[in-house]
């Protein structure tokens, strides 16, 4: 059994990923602004479970928890970065500092998790790193440009360390959920039969969570639908908006 830790885990699919892990039997830290669902998780399982409160914004506070997932349970073995930000205007709608707001969180933030953990981890000669990543991070999608282009970052980021950390035995891995019926997402224009259930992805990521691969998705029609999207990146943002945009028409 691993000791994971994941920023960004009191809600949606991060909630649903860290109790299966619970389930699984692993031993799973939380760091979040808001650890009140968490701490009823951690009813259940007291000695596996640790609620930590913490903002991906504030460095201090994300070495604050690891330190005391170090010192509750030896190690972190798998650090998950999950919290993100989204918005839902146009680029002529946005100003920079939603655009930096959003870079803290999603990008930065997986920054600062990583080179937080990352000295553990090499002095252990082992461990793994995952970013939550997005489809729009790949093909771009309108109206959701701030938070596309963070997750555009980590993909990068990702595919760095894992050259540089390749040595120390450390692997780092993208999630790619599919859009779900989350709060984060309930902003974005479109039907909610469109939108994943954020248990079954949630579930699906934690049953996968020691894949070897690279992109981890939680469905082997996801891995289809993201394979097909590194492809052709472009072609299949201008196809979902538009799709979206025929959706939401009809709807009204």
């Amino acid at each position: 059994m691993a000791n994971i830790l994941i920023v960004g885990g009191n809600r949606g699919i991060g909630y649903y990923l860290a109790k299966r892990l619970l389930e699984l039997g692993h031993s799973v830290t939380v760091l979040d602004i808001r650890t009140d669902a968490v701490e009823k998780l951690q009813e259940k399982y007291p000695y596996t479970a640790l609620p930590v409160i913490a903002d991906a914004r504030d460095l201090s506070s994300i070495e604050n928890g690891v330190q005391q997932a170090i010192r509750q349970f030896g190690t972190v073995d798998i650090a998950i970065h999950n919290a993100c930000l989204c918005t839902f205007e146009s680029e002529k709608d946005t100003d920079y500092e939603i655009y930096r707001n959003i870079m803290d969180i999603n990008y930065f933030g997986a920054l600062r998790l990583a080179k937080t953990v990352l000295p553990y981890m090499r002095k252990a000669g082992n461990g793994r790193i995952i970013f939550t990543s997005s489809g729009v991070g790949v093909t771009g999608f309108a109206n959701i440009s701030p938070y596309a282009s963070s997750k555009g970052a980590l993909e990068s980021l990702a595919k760095c360390l894992e050259i540089e950390n390749e040595e120390y035995g450390i692997s780092f891995h993208l999630f790619h959920p599919p859009l779900t019926d989350t709060r984060s997402a309930s902003g974005l224009p479109i039907p909610k039969e469109f939108k994943a259930d954020a248990q079954k992805v949630g579930y699906g990521l934690a049953d996968r969570i020691m894949s070897d691969k690279f992109i981890i998705c939680h469905s082997l029609s996801q891995t289809v639908q993201m394979k097909f999207s590194y492809r052709h990146p472009l072609f299949i943002g201008k196809m979902m908006t538009k799709m979206s945009k025929r959706a939401m028409n009809a709807e009204t």
